[in-house]
Formats: structure tokens, C-alpha cells, sequence
């Protein structure tokens, strides 16, 4: 499921350059390990407590938008309900893609924005254009 996920992601970034924005990383990195081994992707990866220097400190719920400037998709893997809003809100200040991977079954909390169900080969996840 992972590596279609990614597959995906790099899907995307296949015929342009593309800046990505992992937010709210936590200690899970093999998709972001994937992505910027990609020539075609520039990342930039964010976390509220980063665990390493790659991380970059921030906080979803008053984001720096300086950060996400030139971003062309932020995605965010199985983000705690209460922080959804949030990216939602981000990804539209920058007029950003969005695509949250949430842990299986569960339901979205985006508010008034209605995300697209995106099933992916095994991957399942939500996108805003």
C-alpha cells in the first residue's frame, strides 16, 4: 500500500518539477525517503516536534506560510482528525493540492471542504484540487 502511494506521488512529479510539502511527518519517513530520492521533487518536510534535523518545526494550526511557499501538493499521512481543518485551510491560502492518507476507515474531518476519494491501485486516500 505504501509503495503505491508513492507511486502515485511520483506520478505526479513525472512530467514537471514539482515542491512538495510532507506535513506533520512524526516518525514515519519511508514515503518522504522515496520522494526526495526523486531529481524531479523538491521537499520540504514539517513537524510540530521534529525528531531530526531534516524536519523543519511547525505548527499546522498557525503555520509559517513563508514555509510553503511555491508548494504544489501537500500530503499528510494518517493526520489526527483535529489538525484535517487545518491542512485544508493551508493548502487553500497557498492554493495548494492536497492529499491526506488517513489510517484505514477512517472518516474525514475537513469541515465544509469535501475531499475526493482517490483509490490508487492498493492506496486509498483523499485529494483537493
Amino acid at each position: 500500500m505504501w509503495q503505491d502511494f508513492t507511486e502515485y506521488l511520483l506520478k505526479e512529479a513525472e512530467s514537471n518539477p514539482v515542491k512538495m510539502a510532507e506535513v506533520g511527518v512524526g516518525k514515519f519517513g519511508k514515503v518522504a525517503e522515496a520522494l526526495s530520492k526523486n531529481d524531479n521533487i523538491t521537499l520540504i518536510k514539517t513537524d510540530i516536534n521534529p525528531d531530526n534535523d531534516d524536519i523543519i518545526r511547525d505548527d499546522i494550526k498557525n503555520p509559517n506560510l513563508s514555509l510553503y511557499e511555491d508548494v504544489d501538493i501537500i500530503y499528510s499521512i494518517r493526520p489526527p482528525s483535529e489538525l484535517q481543518p487545518h491542512l485544508v485551510n493551508l493548502a487553500e491560502k497557498i492554493g495548494s493540492q492536497l492529499i491526506i492518507k488517513p489510517l484505514t476507515n477512517e472518516d474525514l474531518n475537513t469541515g465544509r471542504v469535501k475531499m475526493k476519494l482517490k483509490n490508487y491501485k492498493k492506496a486509498s486516500f483523499y485529494i483537493l484540487r
